[in-house]
C-alpha cells in the first residue's frame, strides 16, 4: 500500500519529520540517497527548542534520562555535553543559557551521528524503515498524489513528499520552487580532531592573522574553525574553487600557527574542511504537494549551529499540520492560511538567512571598523541587557513567535503565539512530552474548566491537562501540538468560548 508520506533525506530533520508524523497516525517512507552515513561530527550544537521539540518523542529504551521523563530531547541531553552558555559571532562575551525558563538552560555539544543513531532507533522501534542508496532524480504530482522516481528507474507513490535532502536537493530541483540568495564571498577553515593542549582563548580575533574558535565535543574531540584574512571579500568564482580544496592535516596545522601561533598539538584528525557564506533561501515552503524543510529551504553560513536547529523546528512546525490536513480536520488556516507551515516558518527562515549574515560581518571584517564592530557588541551582549536578551532567545529558538490568528499586532495577548514552557501537571507528568501530534492540549491553569468542554469540539480533537504552576497571568492556554499557543486567557469564565475557539482551529468536515 502506498503511503501518506514519502520523505526524502535521513537526516535529523527528515527523521524528525517522519517519527511526528508517525506518532499522529501518518503511514511514513523515508528514501536517503546514501548507504552510509558520515561519522565526522558535522552540526554539533544543539540549541534549548530543538530538545523540547525532540520531548514531544518517547525515547527508544524508555529510560529515564532527564528527571522523570523518557524522551528524545532526554536522551541527548544525556548523551552530549551542556555547555552554560554560547557565542554570537565568535565573540569573547558569551550569552548565558542559565536563566532559560526551559528544562534544558545550556547549549548542547552532540555530534551529529549521536543525534541521528537516537533518532533512527526510534523509528526502528516504531516500525518505519530508512531506505538507503535510494537518489530521487524527478517528481511529479498532480490532484491525487505524487510519484518520485529514482535512479533506478523505480516509482514510488504517496499522497505527499517533504523534501528534507539537503541544499542540492533533488526535490526542489523538481519543482517551481526558486532558490534565490547571495554568492560566495570567503573560505574558512575547520578540522575534528584531538588537540593535546587547548589556547588560553576559545574565540580568537586579529585583523592582521584572523580568527579562531575551539569546541568541545563528548567524545574527546575538538572543532577548531576560522579564517585568514586573505580567504575574506572574495570574487565568487575564487571562493568556490578555494572551498572545493580540502586541506589536509599539515595544512590545517599550518593555518593554525599563522592565526593563533600554535597547531595545539592537532592530531588523530576524523574530518577537514572549508566553510562558506552562501546564503539562500526558497521563495516558497510549499508547491501543492511537495513541502521543503531544513536546508532544502535554507541555507546559510554555519553560524552557532543554527542550520540543524532552525530545521528541526521545521519539522515540528510542518509535521502536526500535514498530519492534520491528512486526517482531514486541518481548517484552511492551517494548509494555505496564515496559519500554515510556509506562512510561519518561511519569515523564520528568513530572519535565519538575516542573522547568520550579520555574523557573519562581524566575525570576517578584518579592519579598524570590524574591530570597533566586534567591540561595542561584545560589550552589549556582556551588559546582559535587550541585545543580549534578543540574541539569547533567537539562537536558543524560545523566542520564536508566530501571529496569533484574527489579531492585529498590539491587541492580541502578550503571549499569543508564543512558546508555552514545560509546565508540571497535575498527573506528575510535564507539559511537553505530554502534548500529541494529532490534538490540540487546553491547559488549565489555576482555573476551573469542566471535562465536558472536550465534548465540544469535533472528532476528539482536545485533551484537557492541569498545570500546577502559574504562567504569568494566564489562567488558560489552548496549546498547539508543537507546543505554541493557539489563544491564551487570563479569565476562564466563560467555557463555551473556549470551546468557540478551539472548534476554529478543527475544521467540521473530517474523513
Amino acid at each position: 500500500m502506498d503511503p501518506d508520506v514519502i520523505v526524502v533525506g535521513a537526516g535529523p530533520v527528515g527523521m524528525t519529520a517522519a517519527a511526528l508524523l508517525h506518532r499522529a497516525g501518518v503511514t511514513v517512507r523515508i528514501l536517503e540517497r546514501q548507504t552510509k552515513r558520515p561519522q565526522n561530527p558535522r552540526a554539533a550544537t544543539i540549541h534549548p527548542r530543538t530538545l523540547e521539540v525532540l520531548d514531544a518523542l518517547p525515547a527508544a529504551h524508555g529510560s529515564n534520562t532527564h528527571g522523570h521523563r523518557a524522551t528524545l530531547g532526554a536522551q541527548l541531553a544525556a548523551a552530549g555535553t551542556p555547555m552554560p552558555a554560547t557565542h554570537f559571532a565568535a565573540l569573547p562575551s558569551l550569552l548565558s543559557y542559565e536563566r532559560l525558563d526551559t528544562s534544558y538552560p545550556f547549549v548542547l555539544m552532540c555530534p551529529q551521528p549521536i543525534t541521528e543513531r537516537v533518532l533512527a532507533e526510534h523509528l526502528t522501534g516504531a516500525g518505519v524503515a530508512i531506505e538507503t542508496g535510494v537518489e530521487i532524480v524527478d517528481v511529479d504530482q498532480d490532484d491525487d498524489g505524487i510519484v518520485v522516481h529514482d535512479t533506478n528507474h523505480r516509482a514510488h507513490r504517496a499522497r505527499y513528499v517533504i523534501g528534507a535532502d539537503g541544499a542540492h536537493s533533488a526535490v526542489r530541483h523538481a519543482t517551481d520552487i526558486t532558490f534565490p540568495g547571495t554568492t560566495a564571498t570567503l573560505a574558512g577553515f575547520g578540522a575534528d580532531g584531538v588537540l593535546d593542549r587547548l589556547p588560553e582563548r576559545r574565540h580568537q580575533w586579529d585583523p592582521v592573522r584572523g580568527s579562531l574558535s575551539v569546541l568541545t565535543f563528548p567524545n574527546g574531540l575538538h572543532r577548531v574553525f576560522g579564517i585568514e584574512p586573505s580567504e575574506t571579500n572574495l570574487a565568487d568564482e575564487d571562493a568556490r574553487r578555494r572551498q572545493a580544496h580540502v586541506p589536509d592535516v599539515e595544512e590545517i596545522k599550518a593555518t593554525l600557527r599563522r592565526v593563533a601561533g600554535d597547531d595545539f598539538g592537532l592530531h588523530d584528525v576524523v574530518w577537514t574542511g572549508r566553510t562558506g557564506d552562501v546564503t539562500r533561501h526558497a521563495d516558497r515552503y510549499r508547491s501543492g504537494r511537495i513541502l521543503l524543510a531544513g536546508d532544502a529551504a535554507h541555507v546559510h553560513f554555519p553560524a552557532g549551529g543554527q542550520g540543524l536547529n532552525v530545521g528541526v523546528q521545521d519539522a515540528a512546525n510542518l509535521a502536526w499540520k500535514l498530519a492534520a490536513e491528512i486526517a482531514g480536520w486541518a481548517p484552511d488556516r492551517l494548509v494555505r492560511g496564515a496559519q500554515s507551515y510556509d506562512a510561519e516558518r518561511r519569515p523564520v527562515g528568513e530572519q535565519l538567512a538575516s542573522n547568520t549574515q550579520a555574523q557573519s560581518a562581524v566575525m570576517h571584517t578584518f579592519s579598524p571598523s570590524g574591530a570597533a564592530l566586534r567591540d561595542l557588541m561584545s560589550e552589549l551582549i556582556a551588559q546582559d541587557g535587550d541585545t543580549a536578551e534578543h540574541l539569547r532567545g533567537w539562537l536558543s529558538g524560545l523566542s520564536v513567535r508566530y501571529p496569533a490568528p484574527g489579531t492585529t499586532p498590539g491587541e492580541e495577548h502578550p503571549r499569543a503565539g508564543t512558546r508555552v514552557p514545560d509546565l508540571p501537571l497535575s498527573d506528575g507528568r510535564t507539559l511537553h512530552p505530554a502534548l500529541r501530534p494529532d490534538v490540540l492540549t487546553l491547559v488549565s491553569i489555576g482555573a476551573i474548566v469542566p471535562p465536558s468542554l472536550l465534548s465540544k469540539v469535533p472528532g476528539d480533537r482536545l485533551q484537557l491537562l492541569h498545570s500546577v504552576r502559574s504562567w504569568g497571568d494566564a489562567a488558560g492556554a489552548l496549546v498547539r501540538p508543537d507546543g505554541y499557543t493557539a489563544a491564551v486567557w487570563d479569565h476562564v469564565t466563560d467555557p463555551e468560548l473556549i470551546a468557540q475557539t478551539a472548534r476554529s482551529w478543527v475544521a467540521t468536515t473530517q474523513t
